[in-house]
C-alpha cells in the first residue's frame, strides 16, 4: 500500500507536489463572500435567493437546511477517525483503480502536468435507497462509519432534491424535472482529508476544476480551505457553522442551457491543522440522456440550444479525456 499522506510526518514537500506557479496564483484579498441562504425563510425569498445566488457566484451556502445536527455529528467524527487509523486497517480498502466504486486513494496526479495533489480521499458510492450490498463494501472500520454514512447520504440526497425543485421553480421548469433519471445514478460521498502541509504555498489540494454531475453538497468543516473562481480572481470561502457550500455541476449547466453555470474551484492545504471536507454528488444515471431543457431552449423568444445532448456515459468518457477544467468541457460539448 502506497503511503497515505495523513499516516506520515512531513517536513519538506516532495517536488512532485510542487505545481508551477502560474497554476497556483493566491486568492484575493476582497471581501467577497458566499451568499449564506436560511432555508427556513418564505419559500418565494428562498427560491429567490437560491437563482439570484447560483446566477452570480454558482456557489452559495445554506443554514436551517433540514439535515439533522446529529447526522452532521456522526459523519464528521467517524470521517475524521477513518483517517486516524492505523495504515494496516484501512490498507485492504486502498486502491488506485479509478473505476471501483468504493477505495481509498491519495496523492492522485492531475491533467498532464502530472503533478500530484496534497489530498488523501476515501470515496463511497451507492444508489439510493442504500442497499444492504452497497452499505457492506463501506469499511467496517471505525464503528459506526458504515450507518453515519448511510443517514448522511439519505439526509443531504434529501436536501439536493428540495434545492433542486426550488430551483427548477425559479427557472421556470416544472418541480421535478430533476428527478428520475437525471438524480437516480449512484450518490457519491467523497470524504477529502488535507494533512498540514509543510509548504501549502507550493501546492494544491485540489487544482481548479468544475464538479461532472448534476449539483454538489459540501460540509467543509471548521477549517477554510475551498477557493472559488470569481470573475478572473479567486475568492476564499470561510466557514459558516451547521452550513452546506452548494455548488452545480455541469450536467446542471447543460440541462438548464447555461442559465445556471459550472464553476471552477479548488482546494488548499494548511500548514498547521488537518482539514476534513465531506462532499455529496448528485449523478444522472449512465444512461440518462442529458439536454437543455426544452422550456429554456429554441422557438420563440428563447435562445437557441448551447449544448449539444449527450449521455451521462459519454459525457464522463470525454470529461476523463479533456480534463476538469471549465474552458476544456466547454469546448467539447458546446455547440
Amino acid at each position: 500500500m502506497q503511503n497515505l499522506l495523513s499516516g506520515a510526518s512531513h517536513e519538506t514537500l516532495p517536488d512532485s507536489f510542487i505545481f508551477p506557479a502560474e497554476q497556483r496564483p493566491p486568492a484575493s484579498a476582497a471581501a467577497v463572500a458566499l451568499p449564506v441562504i436560511d432555508l427556513s425563510g418564505p419559500r418565494d425569498e428562498v427560491r429567490r435567493a437560491v437563482l439570484e445566488a447560483g446566477k452570480e457566484l454558482g456557489f452559495f451556502q445554506v443554514v436551517n437546511h433540514g439535515v439533522p445536527e446529529q447526522v452532521v455529528r456522526d459523519m464528521e467524527a467517524c470521517c475524521e477517525e477513518f483517517f486516524r487509523l492505523p495504515a494496516e486497517d484501512k490498507a485492504a480498502f486502498y486502491s488506485e483503480d479509478t473505476s471501483k466504486p468504493n477505495r481509498l486513494f491519495t496523492s492522485t496526479t492531475y491533467g498532464t502536468g502530472g503533478e500530484r495533489y496534497w489530498r488523501d480521499c476515501l470515496r463511497l458510492a451507492c444508489g439510493f435507497p442504500v442497499a444492504a450490498d452497497a452499505r457492506d463494501a463501506w469499511p467496517d472500520k471505525p464503528d459506526g462509519l458504515r450507518e453515519a454514512a448511510e443517514r448522511f447520504v439519505a439526509s443531504t440526497r434529501r436536501l439536493n432534491l428540495e434545492l433542486l425543485r426550488l430551483l427548477c421553480e425559479g427557472v421556470g421548469l416544472r418541480a421535478d424535472y430533476f428527478e428520475g433519471d437525471l438524480s437516480a445514478g449512484d450518490v457519491v460521498v467523497n470524504v477529502n482529508h488535507y494533512p498540514p502541509c509543510p509548504d501549502p504555498a507550493r501546492t494544491l489540494g485540489l487544482p481548479p476544476h468544475c464538479d461532472r454531475n448534476l449539483i454538489t453538497l459540501l460540509l467543509q468543516g471548521s477549517v477554510a480551505g475551498l477557493q472559488v473562481s470569481y470573475r478572473g480572481d479567486w475568492i476564499r470561502v470561510q466557514p459558516v457553522p451547521g452550513a452546506f457550500v452548494v455548488n452545480f455541476g455541469h450536467q446542471l449547466e447543460i440541462a438548464t442551457n447555461g442559465l445556471l453555470k459550472s464553476i471552477e474551484h479548488r482546494a488548499v492545504a494548511s500548514a498547521a491543522v488537518p482539514r476534513t471536507s465531506v462532499a455529496t454528488f448528485i449523478m444522472p444515471t449512465d444512461d440518462c440522456l442529458v439536454a437543455p431543457a426544452a422550456e429554456l431552449a429554441g422557438g420563440g423568444d428563447k435562445p437557441p440550444p448551447r449544448y449539444r445532448a449527450v449521455t451521462f456515459r459519454d459525457f464522463m468518457k470525454v470529461y476523463k479525456t479533456v480534463g476538469a477544467r471549465r474552458e476544456s468541457v466547454e469546448k467539447a460539448f458546446k455547440i
